[in-house]
């Protein structure tokens, strides 16, 4: 087993549904350190270095404005981490025999690469992005934008930001605060009278909260 290694991400994505989503015993989650507003935790796949760079892509990609908050703020490379060190990231569920190579859009991604190895092939083209200025970043992201790997990483942005807590992304429910998303509710039946003739926005609740129940995701699964 290689040695722990930890990412930073702010305080303020650091709810209970992200320790949870770990999976890991609470006595092997290194202590929270709450220091300039930064949280550090474990990492299953990515280096910590790894880390940084696709902390930094996802937010060019889904950036922090006036509007809400970016992929940082929710968590997203978290959500990353956890799908790529679960089997979808060794390609348990796709088929790949060969022939490879490029096919029509409509049949997706026809290439040997598992997603682990686009992120660490991808990762390594990028070079020092965390390090760069926006400007460059953006660059360095249109120079790629036409590669499997970048189609990845959008995906599993947007993913990341709109997906279920459960999944280690949409910490503090951030991405549904921002485009209104209520949750998983299963119906509207005893809100209809109470709020009728006016408009109305519940807060929005996850599917634990939903539910009142403990969910194991399905990137939990091994073998």
């Amino acid at each position: 087993m290689r040695r722990r290694e930890f990412v930073i991400i702010p305080i303020g994505a650091l709810g209970g549904s992200l320790l949870r989503s770990l999976a890991e015993p609470l006595d092997r989650i290194a202590r929270v350190e709450v220091a300039n507003a930064l949280a550090t935790l474990p990492l299953r796949f990515f280096t910590a270095a790894e880390a940084r760079i696709v902390t930094a892509a996802c937010e060019r990609v889904f950036p922090r404005d006036e509007q809400g908050p970016g992929a940082t703020d929710a968590g997203v490379v978290v959500y990353i981490d956890r799908q790529l060190a679960g089997p979808y990231g060794r390609d348990k569920y796709r088929y790949t025999k060969p022939p490879f190579g490029p096919s029509s859009a409509e049949h997706g991604y026809q290439g040997a690469e598992n997603p682990r190895a686009l992120y660490r092939n991808g990762i390594r083209q990028l070079g020092a992005f965390d390090t760069m200025p926006v400007t460059e970043q953006i660059a360095a992201l249109k120079a790629i934008e036409k590669t499997p790997f970048f189609a990845l990483l959008r995906a599993h942005t947007l993913e990341g930001m709109f997906c279920d807590p459960v999944h280690g992304g949409n910490e503090n429910l951030s991405g549904w605060k921002m485009v209104g998303f209520p949750g998983p509710l299963m119906d509207y039946r005893a809100h209809v009278d109470a709020h009728y003739g006016e408009a109305w926005r519940p807060a929005p609740k996850s599917l634990e909260q939903v539910t009142g129940r403990r969910f194991a995701p399905w990137e939990e699964e091994r073998g």
